[in-house]
Order: structure tokens, then C-alpha cells, then sequence
């Protein structure tokens, strides 16, 4: 899953950067508005986590401004304005929910797990292919009750194929959506990755791969047996 972050404070962006990685979330910062706006119109992300007071555009104004342009990403607001009149107004924006500063990390978690659960296809608190589980409140991946250690980006990977289980990603769609910028790897990296992944399975006992190869378009989740 892939998160947005727009907050030009970095004492409140990195532990929220740091907090948000550990728990296997890919994480963009745009420290302005108008960055913010230049990274909705070309990446895809899963929640928007916005502050309202922010350089050269403001959070309500960008919020209007995305929801306008047809965004539907689920939005988190942050404020250090706790009156009923500056909730009102944030919500009025377009944002899905509003978070007072300071705050807790395991309540943005649990906030931004919330939106998740909100998306148009409901999905399941655990995500399941056959006998094979994995719980995205945990991180935790399991086969016949017994767990797996995958490494972050295979974890990602294979989540991401479960919540998205009729749909086909090439390997730049894929680089896309569980790679942030700053990383910028080849696309080979997302068939290491992917070949690193099918072979943690197969120990794990699977007879057949998860992800399966559509050779010359990309990758998709093999129905599940």
C-alpha cells in the first residue's frame, strides 16, 4: 500500500515516514501543496495523509482542489486547530478524516487502517489465497498456521496481489505502486523480488506459484485453488 504524506514539518514527517515503513507501507513526503498536487496527477496512492498549513497551497485548498479533479484517495487530515469550525471545514474539503496534532502514531495507524477498510472493494481484515494468509493489521504472512518470513518488498508484493486479485500489473506499474520515488530500481528488481517471494512459498510447502508470469504483460494472482 502506498501512502502520501504532506507535511513540511520534519519533525512530524519522519517519525511518521519511519513508523509507516516499518509497518510495510511504501511512503512519498511532499513538503508543499503544489509538490503534493504535481504527485497526485501522476502516481496512484492508497491514503493521503495532508496537513492543513502548509508553503505556496494550503491543505484545505489542495483537498478542494483533488476532489474537484475527480480524486477519490481516501484523505487524512492534520491540524493543530481543534475547533469545531476548522473540523467542519476540513471535512467540507473533501477529507474522509480529521487528526488532531500532536498526536499518537499507533491512532495515525490505526486511522489510515480505518480509510483502507473504507476503499470500494471491502476487503477482509485478513487477505487469504487457499491455506496461505496474510494479516495486514500484523504484517504477519502465514501458511497452514505457520508463519513466513518475507522480507518488506515481498510482503508488499504479495499483499498487493491479494487485494488485487483480478487484475493484471506490468512490471513499471508494479515499480509504480510499492517502489517511492527516491529509490528509482530497474525493472528487473520487481522479478528478483518476485522470484525471491515464489521461492519463500514453495519451501513453505505451495505446489503452485501465487504470482503467475503473463508472459509479454506482467504479473497477476493465480486463482486460488
Amino acid at each position: 500500500m502506498k501512502i502520501l504524506v504532506v507535511e513540511d514539518d520534519e519533525n512530524i514527517v519522519i517519525p511518521i515516514e519511519e513508523d509507516l515503513q516499518e509497518q510495510n507501507y511504501v511512503v512519498e513526503v511532499a513538503t508543499d501543496g503544489e509538490e503534493a498536487k504535481e504527485l497526485v496527477d501522476v502516481f496512484d496512492y492508497d491514503v493521503i495523509v495532508l496537513d492543513v498549513m502548509l508553503p505556496k497551497l494550503d491543505g484545505i485548498s489542495l483537498c478542494q482542489q483533488l476532489r474537484a479533479n475527480g480524486c477519490q484517495t481516501p484523505i487524512l487530515m492534520l491540524t493543530a486547530r481543534d475547533t469545531l469550525q476548522d473540523k467542519v471545514k476540513g471535512l467540507d474539503a473533501g477529507a474522509d478524516d480529521y487528526l488532531i496534532k500532536p498526536f499518537d502514531l499507533e491512532e495515525l495507524a490505526a486511522r489510515i487502517r480505518a480509510l483502507l477498510r473504507r476503499e470500494k472493494t471491502a476487503l477482509p481484515p485478513v487477505l487469504t489465497w487457499g491455506e496461505l494468509s496474510v494479516d495486514p493489521n500484523s504484517c504477519q504472512v502465514t501458511y497452514q498456521q505457520k508463519r513466513l518470513n518475507l522480507s518488506p518488498k515481498e510482503y508488499r508484493l504479495l499483499e498487493f496481489f491479494l487485494r488485487h486479485p483480478r487484475r493484471m500489473f506490468s512490471r513499471a506499474q508494479l515499480l509504480d505502486r510499492l517502489w517511492s520515488m527516491d529509490q528509482i530500481p530497474e525493472e528487473g528488481t520487481v522479478k528478483a523480488h518476485i522470484s525471491s517471494l515464489r521461492q519463500k512459498l514453495k519451501n513453505a510447502g505451495l505446489e503452485f506459484n501465487v504470482i503467475e508470469t503473463v508472459y509479454g504483460l506482467g504479473y497477476r494472482l493465480r486463482e486460488s485453488p
